[in-house]
Formats: structure tokens, C-alpha cells, sequence
């Protein structure tokens, strides 16, 4: 088979998952629609035009395409594009050629930048394009993102970045066979309530911290096509923990500033078909060197929770909201001592996350600094959430003590 063959037969393949596997969930869940409707009046607007973060003088140079056009993709990533200082939107990758097309002329993106699955290898001819931005269902991270590197551009993918510790690790190899940079889209590292929070940490404000608490719940509905997917192993690679816990697995590694070695966890039994292939209530509690614990749980069927807590030998402080898209408080007490942290909602730098994580990309790549997602930070969350899988399937401590990620 030729490359080109290869090429195009691996873009059908990759369309045809796609279809296949939404498809049986549509009748899984009383023959809904799976692939998600085109917002009829309802695409996410242009921002207003005084934005979040100020705009500099002259063109922003750095091209994202944008592949996969679900709700976070429409409703957060797009927009936030108009607070960007350098990064802008130039192209979209769908499997449907109409909500593409919507999308582009909602915001300026040339109809000959919006590609499908099977001709996505051509846009390594297209110039405007530096970087893709993966924002598919797990399982297809690894596969798009090889044809990505293969094409030339640099990639930003959404987290868990894989299913599996092979595939994670995959797109780390394409990415430094092809010299470009593999960034994961952990948007809490560009929160300032999160980075302001961390800097107390490290500043010893709170004291030694001895135990971290990450609650991260939703309640799924199966309803909303977004959610049929996550109840697919195929598409999914596990429950909560692959799509919130993982908040906690990656907060409680920045928080401790250590990375874990050694972790027990359990399963909850659910009767509810809904979770006949994955996990609905998971908790897990996570060993260190230093003798702290951090404690986590997940879940799809209890109400919204994004907490996090701190339990230092000087205060005790709690996140919450910890991972939101904009409002997250940070407050720390002990004794006659309160310090609070909260960006008013809609002021800023309230809204930055988004922004700041789309601008870091041409950031790093121009000042040569170090990424704050790498591929490398991504494979060590893989490896730690599939150790919580093992540890809740074989009812007993599995280690983590596999050495300092960084060096891999």
C-alpha cells in the first residue's frame, strides 16, 4: 500500500470509529441523534469587541485548526480565540461539511481551510495552519495526532491525551521524531486562581502540605449527544476518572509538587446499565515520599463538585470552585487567619485560561522556554490513572514508583 494509501485509507478508518461507535450509542439511548445537531441560533458569538486580554497592534501570526466541533470546542476554545495576543483561528477539521462551514463564516475562517478526517494529511500544504488543537474523543487523540506530526504542525490535545499508556507515549515519539511540539491542554495550569494558588504553596503560606482532597463530580446525561461518548470504552477508555478525576490525578501532583508512589483504589458497583462499560463512582488515594496523602474521587451521578483541599501543617485551605471556567475561589484559614483568592466573573483576568493556554504554544516556540503541558506531563497522568485502574481491579497498592517523568 502507498503512503498515500495509507494516508487515506487511515482517515477513513479514523471517520468510520467516529460514526461506528456514535451511532450505537444513538440507539443505545432511544435512537437520539449521537453526532451532535448543528446549533440552529445558537453558535457561540463573536466576543465583544472589549476583550479579556488586550489585543496587540498588528496581526496575530499563529494558525490553530480546530479538530472536532463539539460543545467545548464551539462554546469555549473558539471564542477565546479573540483574547488571544497571538494565536487565531484558521482552520476547522469535522466529519460534518455544513456545521464547519457555519462555523468559518461566524468567524472569518476561509472555506478552504476546513478539512475532513480523509483529506485531513493535505493540510500540510496550507501555510496558515502552525498548529492543530485535538479536541475528539479520547481514543482518537493518538491516531489524529501521528497524521498531525506526519503533516508538520505542532499539537495541542486535549486531556486524558490517550487511552492507554502505549498510545500516550506514540504521540510523544511522533512528536519528537517530527521535531515539533506536543502540548496537552491542561487549561487549569493557566488559571490565575491556580497559579496564584501554587505560589503560596511554594512559598510556604500554608506550611508542609500533609493531605490534598480533589472532589471532581457531574451528573451525566446521556441525553446530551457530548455525553454518549463518554459511556463508551471504545471512545471514552474508562468513566469519570478518564473525563473529571483526572482534574484531581494532575492538581494533586501541583499541589504537592510531587509525584506519587504508590496508590490504592475502589470501584463502586452501579446497576445502572448506563455505566455497563465504565466506571460511574471511583475513589483512589495516592502515597508520597514525604509522607503526604492525596485523596481523590470521581464521579457521573452525583451534582456538579470541583473542589479541591489542602491540608497544610500551618493552614488548611480549600478550592472551591477548583477547576471551573472562570470564578474559582482559593481560602486558606487557621486560627484568627483568612486569606482568600477569587477573580470577580467576567473581569480580569478572570477568563484568561483559555486564552493563556492558546497563546502559550507560539509563546514557548518563540522564547525557547519550557512548555507548562508537555506530551511527557500528559503520558504521566495516563500512567497514573490506568495504576488506579489496576489498583481498583486487583483490590490492593500498586506502585508508582517509576522514576522522574521528566527524564523519559
Amino acid at each position: 500500500m502507498s503512503s498515500n494509501e495509507q494516508s487515506n485509507s487511515s482517515g477513513s478508518q479514523t471517520r468510520r470509529n467516529i460514526l461506528k461507535v456514535a451511532g450505537t450509542a444513538g440507539l443505545a439511548f432511544g435512537g437520539r441523534l449521537a453526532a451532535q445537531d448543528i446549533p440552529p441560533n445558537h453558535l457561540a458569538p463573536r466576543p465583544a469587541p472589549q476583550s479579556i486580554r488586550p489585543l496587540p497592534e498588528g496581526r496575530r501570526t499563529f494558525g490553530y485548526a480546530i479538530i472536532g466541533l463539539g460543545k467545548y470546542a464551539v462554546n469555549q476554545i473558539i471564542p477565546a480565540f479573540a483574547e488571544c495576543k497571538h494565536a487565531r483561528l484558521a482552520g476547522l477539521v469535522s466529519g460534518d461539511r455544513q456545521k464547519a462551514e457555519r462555523i468559518a463564516a461566524a468567524y472569518d475562517v476561509p472555506t478552504k481551510n476546513i478539512y475532513s478526517y480523509d483529506n485531513f494529511d493535505d493540510i500540510k500544504n496550507n501555510p496558515d495552519i502552525d498548529a492543530v488543537y485535538i479536541i475528539l474523543p479520547n481514543s482518537l487523540h493518538a491516531d489524529i495526532a501521528e497524521r498531525a506530526f506526519k503533516a508538520g504542525k505542532h499539537v495541542m490535545c486535549e486531556k486524558p491525551m490517550a487511552t492507554s499508556v502505549e498510545d500516550a507515549q506514540r504521540m510523544v515519539d511522533a512528536s519528537r521524531r517530527a521535531n515539533k511540539q506536543l502540548m496537552i491542554g491542561y487549561r487549569c495550569h493557566f488559571d490565575p486562581i491556580t497559579q496564584r494558588t501554587i505560589e503560596l504553596i511554594r512559598a510556604g503560606h500554608i506550611g508542609k502540605p500533609r493531605v490534598i482532597t480533589t472532589e471532581n463530580t457531574d451528573a451525566l446525561s446521556v441525553e446530551d449527544p457530548s455525553g454518549q461518548w463518554r459511556v463508551r470504552r471504545a471512545l471514552s477508555g474508562g468513566g469519570s476518572l478518564m473525563d473529571l478525576g483526572i482534574y484531581g490525578v494532575n492538581a494533586s501532583r501541583y499541589l504537592l509538587n510531587e509525584d506519587p508512589i504508590e496508590v490504592t483504589a475502589v470501584i463502586a458497583p452501579s446497576s445502572n446499565p448506563i455505566f455497563s462499560e465504565v466506571e460511574d463512582i471511583i475513589s483512589w488515594t495516592f502515597r508520597y515520599k514525604s509522607g503526604a496523602l492525596a485523596h481523590g474521587n470521581s464521579s457521573f451521578s452525583t451534582a456538579a463538585t470541583s473542589r479541591f483541599g489542602i491540608q497544610g501543617e500551618k493552614l488548611t485551605a480549600v478550592m472551591d470552585p477548583a477547576t471551573g471556567y472562570y470564578n474559582n475561589t482559593f481560602k486558606a484559614s487557621g486560627g484568627d487567619e483568612v486569606h482568600v483568592l477569587q477573580d470577580p466573573m467576567f473581569q480580569i483576568p478572570a477568563l484568561n485560561q483559555f486564552s493563556a493556554q492558546l497563546d502559550h504554544l507560539p509563546e514557548i516556540l518563540a522564547s525557547g522556554a519550557p512548555s507548562k503541558a508537555t506530551g511527557l506531563e500528559g503520558l504521566q497522568d495516563v500512567k497514573l490513572i490506568q495504576a488506579i485502574y489496576r489498583a481498583a481491579a486487583l483490590r490492593r497498592p500498586v506502585s508508582t514508583d517509576w522514576g522522574d517523568w521528566r527524564k523519559i
